[in-house]
Formats: structure tokens, C-alpha cells, sequence
């Protein structure tokens, strides 16, 4: 009875073994993903297809976003012609009955300003998706379409560097 029993074991494990190994390889799915932007065409994943992308989420209002955008512009002018996207993402609410409202016009005149492409996502169904924790937060998408790089946060000493701690992360996502 042992024997039978062992037989029936070791054969199901093999079977197991064989099937498991005979199994393709996964890899990680892309993200899909739909912003609106302030001033002109919504910003897709598949618009995206195939460059590196940097998506600094915040809030206006935050002490720290200017920080996080003049960073932001700095990569987008250190980058250019690379195929690297970068892009501001509010994380603010676009109803106004919202105490966490900032209204388009605010929002176009602070992409102005830092001459950043401004995108919404407003109920934080990106966000969410992308890990985003805390505000501010930057999300570097590979030319595959999944999260490279992810910096949480910033150092509000005003003698650190963003611009070149992101850089370094970028770098190694090129």
C-alpha cells in the first residue's frame, strides 16, 4: 500500500514539475492610463507607447510643488530630444463644491509659468494605480509602459538638488 501510495505521489509531483516548468513566462503587465489636460489632448498610455515617462503628481497649493516643477522643467530641458515626456499631474479636485478644488485656469497659468504640460487627475484613479502614497510623488514609466522609478516625497532642504536626484533615477529606467 506504501508503495502504491509513493508511486501516486512522486507521480503527480512530476506531473506538477513538468507543468509548472512548461508554463510560459510572465511578465509584468503595462499600465493603461487616461489624463485630461488642461490645454490640449488627453494624455494616454497608449499616446506614450514607447518613451520614457516622468509624471510628477501634487497639488498647487503644496509648499513643495514648486520645488518638484522647476525639477520637473530641468529634466524636460536636460532630456529633450531623448524621448523622455514629463508632465505635471494635480491631484486636485475639479468639482468646486471640493474644499481640494483648483479650477483650469489655475492650473494653465502654473504650467505657464514653469512651461510644464499640466494633467488632471482629479479622483485619483491613476494615482492610486501608479502607488502613489503622498504628494508629492514622481512616477518614471519605462518605454515598456511599467513603474521604473518611483521618488516619494522631497527633501525640503532648500539645498537639496531634485532635478538631480531624479536625473540619477531616470537614468538608470534609459
Amino acid at each position: 500500500m506504501r508503495t502504491i501510495i509513493f508511486r501516486m505521489f512522486f507521480t503527480i509531483a512530476m506531473m506538477s514539475a513538468m507543468a509548472i516548468s512548461a508554463s510560459p513566462k510572465t511578465t509584468p503587465q503595462s499600465l493603461e492610463f487616461s489624463f485630461r489636460a488642461v490645454d490640449g489632448p488627453a494624455v494616454t498610455s497608449e499616446s506614450l507607447r514607447g518613451q520614457v515617462v516622468v509624471f510628477g503628481f501634487g497639488a498647487s497649493w503644496l509648499p513643495l510643488t514648486r520645488t518638484q516643477m522647476e525639477g520637473l522643467k530641468k529634466i524636460a530641458d536636460q532630456y529633450a530630444g531623448r524621448g523622455v515626456a514629463v508632465y505635471w499631474v494635480s491631484t486636485e479636485s475639479d468639482s468646486a463644491k471640493s474644499k481640494n478644488f483648483a479650477d483650469d485656469n489655475q492650473l494653465r497659468e502654473l504650467g505657464r509659468k514653469y512651461k510644464l504640460t499640466v494633467l488632471r487627475d482629479p479622483d485619483g484613479s491613476v494615482s492610486k494605480r501608479l502607488g502613489v502614497d503622498q504628494l508629492p510623488c514622481t512616477i518614471i514609466i519605462n518605454k515598456q509602459g511599467q513603474v521604473g522609478a518611483t521618488l516619494s516625497g522631497m527633501d525640503p532642504n532648500p539645498n537639496s538638488d531634485f532635478a538631480k536626484q531624479l536625473a540619477a533615477s531616470l537614468n538608470k529606467v534609459l
